[in-house]
């Protein structure tokens, strides 16, 4: 084994003070996690993206079409060599003083400039068919997955007694159910990184990369390590409140506002028991307490414990932005637009357009 491999791989790093390596092969009397089958999930997590095109294309799209979901953006900026090389070589949402040059130069008023601008900018954002679809495959993996976690996980002795958890470890052999969740659910993140982006572009983009960053390498963490019943906890207590955000979100885009709302309603309770309760006070508290008291801390449980909090952290981020939504909503008797939307404003009604206001419900809850 080369030297640098060998000191990356140094088992007092990884391992507590009683395991190696060695100990955690594969054998005829137990299968435990390998590193190389990590190398698995990157064609896993190609084959996830090509099923989501298919099914984005072949399933979401004509249920969108059903729902009456617009397809196409109501309005265009008429043709400007002028302002469009404004628009990609200077900035796409000018100043007032830019604007009345732009309007001298081209003998309009303030507000032609300034509507072609808005009209311009709506060009570059995604149709309400292609946030439906996003939401649509986002919707069908988390229900997907939750079924298939809560299945398996519900006869563990370990979901309900966290304490067995750490009992034995890291000599816990690996089940095939686990397994094949484990890296499904690790192949999904990957596939969610790099279409991020080009998926629709929200306010928090840099904390969902962060997010997904954090999340993949805590389940990649857990399975090198086997601490994969913790991590199993970690990733069904997430699915758990995702599902009804993307169900929230479609039934906005399909203008479903009554349906919405409730959904939202039981989103903001469920995020708020799964993520702020149950995961730090059940799952958190496990990992950086009664393993403690088990097993005793080492090198790579700090870490495994730090990517931990820095979830925690993002939780309580965006719970923050649930609350801020739900004040609006009891002031205005339906859920908002979010404070991170991706949603160009409106036009006022002078120029043609209608103001919807409707929620743009984006990826607060997602993992």
């Amino acid at each position: 084994m080369p030297v640098a491999s060998s000191w990356f791989w140094n088992e007092r790093f990884w391992l507590p003070s009683n395991a190696t390596w060695a100990d955690l092969r594969n054998s005829d009397e137990a299968r435990y996690p390998q590193i190389e089958d990590l190398y698995m999930v990157f064609p896993y997590a190609l084959i996830i993206f090509f099923v989501r095109i298919v099914f984005e294309r072949f399933i979401a799209t004509p249920i969108a079409m059903c729902l009456s979901i617009k397809t196409k953006r109501a309005n265009k900026a008429e043709p400007n060599t002028i302002l469009e090389k404004v628009f990609k070589t200077v900035t796409n949402n000018p100043s007032k003083k830019h604007v009345e040059g732009l309007s001298k130069q081209l003998d309009w008023n303030a507000r032609q400039v300034e509507r072609w601008f808005r009209h311009r900018r709506n060009q570059e954002r995604p149709t309400m068919l292609k946030k439906f679809c996003e939401s649509s495959w986002r919707f069908i993996f988390y229900l997907s997955a939750f079924i298939y976690g809560v299945r398996f996980l519900k006869d563990e002795v370990w979901t309900w007694d966290t304490r067995h958890c750490w009992y034995n470890y890291p000599y816990q052999p690996l089940t095939e159910s686990i397994e094949k969740y484990y890296l499904v659910e690790l192949s999904f993140y990957w596939s969610l990184l790099f279409s991020q982006f080009l998926d629709v572009k929200r306010k928090d983009f840099m904390q969902m990369f962060v997010h997904h960053i954090v999340t993949i390498l805590l389940i990649s963490f857990s399975w090198t390590v086997n601490m994969i019943r913790i991590g199993a906890l970690v990733i069904v207590v997430h699915d758990c409140s995702d599902i009804l955000l993307e169900a929230a979100k479609m039934t906005n885009y399909g203008k479903c506002q009554k349906i919405c709302d409730f959904l939202f309603l039981c989103f903001g309770i469920v995020f708020f028991i799964t993520r702020l309760v149950i995961f730090p006070l059940h799952v958190l508290k496990s990992s950086a307490v009664e393993s403690r008291e088990i097993i005793g801390p080492y090198t790579s449980w700090w870490i495994f414990n730090g990517l931990l909090a820095i979830l925690q952290l993002l939780h309580v981020f965006w719970f923050s932005i649930i609350v801020r939504m739900v004040f609006k909503a009891l002031r205005s008797g339906k859920v908002e637009k979010d404070d991170r939307s991706d949603c160009e404003e409106t036009s006022s009604d002078e120029d043609g357009l209608t103001n919807n206001g409707k929620a743009q419900m984006n990826s607060s809850g997602n993992h």
